[in-house]
């Protein structure tokens, strides 16, 4: 009886070393399966989080374009804030035979609710006129003019033209005129001056 006794409590020494040693090695042996799944989400997450900020950091400002005139495909178009006129040219198809293309200047920046005329061949001085007057007569887009330009308006310098370029690279476009009193050297006064002289956005 005491020998039966010895043998079932070896039995169960073995038994418990052997469902511990099952237990144990079935254990580790899901670890390396579980943790590539574990890796795969974390890197999943980390992607989704760089696209959102990729996409906010690539949203571009679209503008509003009309073409007329001599180029192939006339019409109204979406573009980008850089965008040029030669740009846009391209965008409605390129010139036409007829077209005059030394009276079109390819290089000047396009801006919101621009139009844009193509002129045909013989009608230089008619297209002379029109642009002068333009130039002359409009506001001047204060999210698009150069340095040179700003130093044309009532009361502001090179110091001052200088400092709205700096404000509109650090901080993006003006949205309305009373924005331009976050600039530097940039005073009440100095806005009713110019306030008639620009346009904005």
């Amino acid at each position: 009886m005491e020998i039966l006794r010895k043998y079932w409590l070896i039995l169960c020494i073995v038994g418990s070393i052997g469902v511990f040693w099952i237990f144990s090695n079935g254990f580790n042996n899901s670890r390396p399966e579980e943790q590539p799944k574990e890796q795969q989400i974390l890197e999943m997450n980390s992607r989704i989080e760089e696209d959102k900020e990729d996409t906010g950091e690539t949203e571009a400002v679209k503008w509003i374009v009309d073409i007329k005139g001599e180029v192939r495909k006339p019409g109204v178009y979406e573009a980008d804030a850089d965008n040029r006129v030669g740009d846009l040219i391209e965008m409605a198809g390129g010139f036409t035979e007829d077209a005059d293309e030394d009276f079109v200047n390819l290089a000047v920046k396009i801006h919101d609710e621009m139009m844009i005329h193509v002129p045909k061949k013989g009608d230089e001085d008619k297209l002379i006129t029109e642009w002068s007057k333009e130039e002359s007569e409009s506001p001047l887009r204060i999210n698009l003019a150069s340095e040179e330009e700003l130093t044309a308006l009532s009361g502001i310098g090179p110091s001052k033209a200088a400092a709205i370029i700096t404000y509109r690279e650090e901080n993006g476009p003006f949205n309305e005129v009373k924005d331009l009193l976050n600039v530097t050297g940039i005073g009440e006064k100095t806005l009713e001056k110019i306030e008639e002289e620009i346009l904005v956005p």
